[in-house]
């Protein structure tokens, strides 16, 4: 027998509810309209593959001691069960926790405002759980992380975190016990907004993994996110994991930078980093940074690290694990910075950063120094344009050309190549493979330097607004 589908909207939802028993969903898929947490854990309970279970818009508390299970259920890839809220921030979910799952897969939650005073985690025994067009903002209680991943495939899409004042995280990914991580995190077009902790650390927007997970391969993907105003750390993604990909991110005003803090092989790609503090900071081995954009920044936009620690491994003590791995082989290219207080600079810890290549970079500032490394080993330095009054620095005399790369700035304030720049056709990089610039636009066989490739075709990406993230977002 087909299963009648039933969409209820607005006041009529309790009295149509009462008309279309719940047991429907045990037989096969369908929409199910529910109006109160009861009926919402019982829909839960009874779902299968392709069901959608739809909460009426109001204001819901779970009672102390109580959450809302989804515990055993398991859609399938083409049909999750879906959790949905009626309207996007419509349900919003108070009390002491909200979800709690257990021993499930192919789980959507959807559209929900959470306002919990605990944990929303996602365990190691739950495979591709969705959290996606929700509103989140948990008690401001110091030390509580808002969302915790440590199962495999989790995607985390379109939601909005904001406002808070103490130490805590908005979003954690981890793994199962303390050395493994989460696999294949999805993390996009999220909106991250309003910390303000003025602690020295432990308020980062999103953090990948801790000092014992740095050597687990996550294989994250950190995309077209927005971070604003983010000032609860001097990390706003804070990567302690490898093999991570962080790309067509926006930081803006905010004092946290993206920091490669732990871990080996992790991808930084197309950001832009506007008018805050700091820029990229790199720690690790065989990092891949290229075609980003710093600009603005009063801070130091772009730091080669050095260490406590040649390289992390595995037996160290949890001290030595905590430690700065100084950076070693990464590969820093097709960026432009423009405008900012330092451009590339150094630490001063033991052991310095080595074989890093240094390679068609635009640096441009008005004051300051544009390199200012200390010790460090092997570098390769090769066609890099500097410009402005800024002092060239440490930045040996083969390593670049002091030209005026005729940079214009645009109506979304992105400075980028102008006709007739010595940047055109002028990089030297061939390996690793660019294939496109900072907007989106393929790089060809002759490759400009810096993160723009110069064309007069309308850009594909752009620095992310309010309106290309969070629940609403396309």
């Amino acid at each position: 027998m087909v299963r009648r589908r039933t969409f209820i909207t607005g006041t009529l939802l309790g009295a149509a509810a009462a008309a279309v028993p719940l047991a429907q969903s045990a037989g096969a898929a369908g929409t199910v309209p529910v109006g109160s947490l009861t009926d919402l854990q019982k829909a839960i309970d009874r779902a299968v593959p392709g069901d959608r279970i739809v909460l009426a818009d109001g204001t819901y508390t779970v009672p102390s001691g109580g959450s809302i299970r989804v515990s055993g259920r398991n859609g399938t890839a083409s049909a999750p069960i879906t959790i949905s809220s009626q309207s996007r921030g419509g349900a919003v979910l108070q009390g002491e926790r909200g979800f709690v799952f257990g021993d499930s897969s192919n789980i959507t939650v959807s559209g929900f405002a959470f306002r919990q005073r605990s944990t929303l985690e996602i365990p190691a025994d739950c495979l591709r759980i969705r959290l996606t067009r929700n509103d989140f903002r948990l008690a401001d209680v110091s030390g509580l992380d808002w969302v915790v991943v440590r199962g495999d495939d989790a995607k985390i899409d379109r939601n909005r975190f904001h406002d808070r004042t103490t130490e805590g995280i908005f979003l954690v990914v981890d793994g199962p016990g303390s050395t493994v991580m989460a696999q294949r995190t999805q993390i996009l077009r999220n909106h991250f907004a309003d910390h303000s902790y003025s602690g020295a650390n432990g308020g980062e927007p999103l953090r990948l993994g801790v000092s014992s997970r740095a050597l687990s391969v996550a294989d994250a993907t950190v995309e077209y996110n927005l971070f604003e105003r983010c000032d609860g750390d001097p990390e706003a993604i804070s990567v302690k994991s490898s093999g991570n990909t962080v790309r067509y991110n926006t930081v803006r005003d905010s004092r946290g930078a993206i920091v490669l803090r732990h871990g080996n092989g992790t991808t930084v790609e197309g950001n832009h980093l506007l008018g805050g503090t700091d820029g990229l900071r790199l720690y690790g081995n065989d990092h891949l940074v290229v075609n980003n954009y710093l600009a603005g920044l009063s801070g130091r936009a772009l730091v080669i690290g050095s260490g406590t620690t040649r390289d992390h491994h595995d037996g160290e003590s949890t001290e030595e694990r905590r430690g700065n791995d100084a950076c070693d082989r990464a590969v820093i290219a097709f960026n432009t910075l423009v405008g900012n207080a330092g451009a590339i600079s150094g630490e001063t810890r033991t052991y310095e950063p080595r074989d890093v290549v240094v390679s068609d970079n635009i640096l441009v500032a008005g004051s300051g120094t544009l390199v200012a490394l200390g010790a460090t080993s092997g570098f390769s330095w090769r066609s890099n344009i500097l410009w402005g009054a800024a002092a060239n620095g440490t930045i040996p005399s083969g390593g670049y050309r002091r030209v005026d790369p005729l940079l214009r700035q645009e109506s979304d304030g992105v400075y980028r190549l102008s006709a007739g720049s010595p940047a055109i056709n002028a990089a030297t990089l061939t390996d690793p493979a660019v294939t496109q610039d900072l907007d989106g636009h393929p790089r060809g066989s002759s490759r400009d330097i810096g993160a723009d490739e110069y064309t007069t075709l309308t850009p594909v990406r752009r620095p992310l607004t309010p309106a290309d993230v969070g629940p609403d977002a396309p």
